[in-house]
């Protein structure tokens, strides 16, 4: 799908459902992980949006409903973010109620979001990521197997939360410690001197790339979500071939893992320009700050009309096709691990 196409399948003018055809919706957000503020801002922006669209939307919150109330609706919008909402947990728990929801069914959630799994299957195909070791929180570490500065960081978490920037051994175990707050399995990754961008990817299209700029150390929770001087930069300043390759590198490294839908994947480019995949993420923020409504909005597409859009991905096949992943070609870039 070209992007002059996704452009037209955003605005509308391919796809036309009137608002009863959704049926009653139930916007999944909150829950009890550690990204929960974040999910109740993204689903209260989301449940926001439906409504101005005539959707019959509500709000539920696993914190405080039961999910027997599912029953109740006729389709999910899952705007829950980190565990119980990007593992598979919520997605199996729907399918098994039979209700179909947006975004990623439940393996590609599950691998997406257990970084060292998804590694592991980008290394499988080809695709650079960082260096890295997996080790759970009482393992020994020998720092002298590690080049610094690296990157500590919890396996099964999102938002930067529990990461840290180690620049010296004796700082090792210190960010280990932190990050095992978080997760009990731990990743500890090489640290990437460079560029740090994203690409949205809606209906097996990747949306404009956003390159990300920060005054903070890297670009962490606060600089996420807490401070206005990040910079968010789209047009991205690549070459129009460059920015296609770090398009083609995403959507490689989505459907690696099974993704679908919708999503995000984060690339950091070192200082000769080689780029290497982070992290996919599954349910992105939906928040003023967030980084999909940003690309969907350098399109000229706005919050309301991409949330409809995200909404349609739980139509299943009719706007999910993993098989463009096979079609994809091969980016042959060795990792140097």
């Amino acid at each position: 799908m070209t992007d002059n196409m996704f452009a037209t399948l955003l605005t509308g003018e391919t796809v036309s459902r009137d608002a009863a055809e959704y049926g009653r919706t139930a916007v999944l957000f909150g829950g009890n992980a550690a990204e929960r503020e974040v999910s109740l801002a993204s689903g209260k922006a989301v449940f926001d949006a439906l409504v101005a669209r005539g959707v019959d939307a509500e709000v539920i919150d696993p914190m405080s409903d039961s999910l027997t109330v599912l029953n109740e609706f006729d389709r999910v919008f899952i705007m829950l973010h980190g565990r119980g909402g990007e593992d598979g947990t919520i997605q199996g728990y729907l399918e098994t109620l039979g209700i179909p929801y947006t975004g990623s069914r439940v393996l590609g959630s599950a691998v997406s979001m257990d970084k060292v799994r998804s590694k592991q299957l980008w290394l499988a195909k080809g695709i650079a990521t960082p260096k890295f070791i997996a080790l759970n929180a009482d393992d020994e570490v020998d720092a002298n197997l590690l080049v610094f500065p690296v990157v500590v960081k919890p396996a099964n978490e999102g938002s930067s939360l529990g990461m840290t920037k180690v620049e010296h051994a004796e700082k090792l175990d210190e960010a280990i410690d932190i990050a095992a707050g978080f997760d009990k399995e731990i990743l500890v990754e090489e640290w990437i001197q460079g560029a740090e961008y994203t690409v949205a990817i809606l209906a097996d299209s990747a949306l404009p790339v956003i390159r990300i700029e920060t005054t903070n150390q890297f670009y962490d929770y606060e600089a996420k979500y807490q401070r206005d001087d990040t910079r968010y930069l789209c047009p991205c300043g690549l070459s129009p071939d460059k920015e296609q390759e770090l398009k083609t590198l995403a959507l490689s490294a989505f459907y690696a893992v099974s993704a679908c839908g919708w999503g995000r994947v984060d690339i950091m480019c070192d200082q000769s320009g080689q780029p290497y995949v982070i992290e996919v993420n599954t349910v992105p923020g939906m928040t003023d700050h967030s980084l999909v409504p940003k690309a969907a909005e350098a399109m000229g597409v706005e919050f309301p009309d991409l949330v409809m859009r995200i909404l349609d991905t739980s139509f299943g096949d009719e706007y999910i096709d993993t098989s463009v992943g096979a079609m994809l070609i091969e980016q042959g870039i060795d990792n140097g691990f």
